[in-house]
């Protein structure tokens, strides 16, 4: 039994599609719909598609429309509505492309959705630099080194230790007002990261850098 799931969200089309093999559900948002019609993903593999088809167009959307799911509350956003459905029917591990790009708003909109769920959900986002997701206060990442790895304080973490990275941090605190811990990368294999309180967004570059730089 395949236990995670995969979401399309309709920010940047992701450059690349995912193996949908990997995946126990795939699904969509509605306006995601229209970029894995273009890139030719297989929309008979989509368990569901979410939304208050705002930007439904009619034909091709209509061969698919037994697996719509109209979620109409202007509360909540379409990506917050899917992780719902998606909860609801047991999965708690989900891959998320198309989170950034497109109108920034939305992009911490979703980050924002993410950390609401990060406690009932393991979310994970994928585009075309990184990958990017919540961490727990005792975490260790593989094959990391010459990869960039950035901290970002969501919004505040307290006392937090680092090994692996070039620049390490020990027992130091992070906030979006004061310092942050971005564009750091890892000269280890392994990267360990530990804090005592807060929350810590953590960003892994897909590619391996050769002149890092740290703000």
């Amino acid at each position: 039994m395949k236990d995670k799931a995969l979401l399309f969200i309709n920010g940047d089309a992701p450059k690349s599609l995912p193996n949908s093999e990997n995946y126990g559900l795939i699904a969509c948002t509605d306006g995601a719909f229209h970029y894995l019609k273009r890139m030719e993903f297989p929309l008979d593999k989509l368990d569901f598609i979410s939304g208050d088809f705002d930007s439904h167009s009619g034909s091709d959307e209509d061969m698919y429309q037994e697996k719509f799911i109209l979620t109409l509350d202007q509360d909540k956003t379409d990506f917050h509505k899917a992780l719902e459905i998606i909860l609801e029917k047991g999965f708690s591990e989900i891959d998320v492309f198309g989170g950034s790009g497109g109108e920034q708003d939305h992009f911490l909109g979703n980050l924002t959705v993410a950390y609401t769920f990060k406690d009932l959900m393991g979310i994970k986002f994928y585009d075309e630099f990184s990958e990017y997701y919540f961490i727990p206060n005792h975490f260790k990442l593989e094959g990391a080194k010459n990869r960039m790895i950035s901290l970002y304080p969501f919004p505040s973490v307290n006392n937090i230790t680092t090994k692996g990275l070039n620049w390490p941090l020990t027992n130091e605190n992070l906030s979006i007002t004061s310092r942050i811990g971005t564009r750091n990368f890892a000269v280890e294999d392994e990267v360990s990261i530990e804090y005592e309180s807060g929350d810590v967004l953590l960003f892994v570059g897909i590619s391996e850098i050769e002149y890092p730089t740290i703000y």
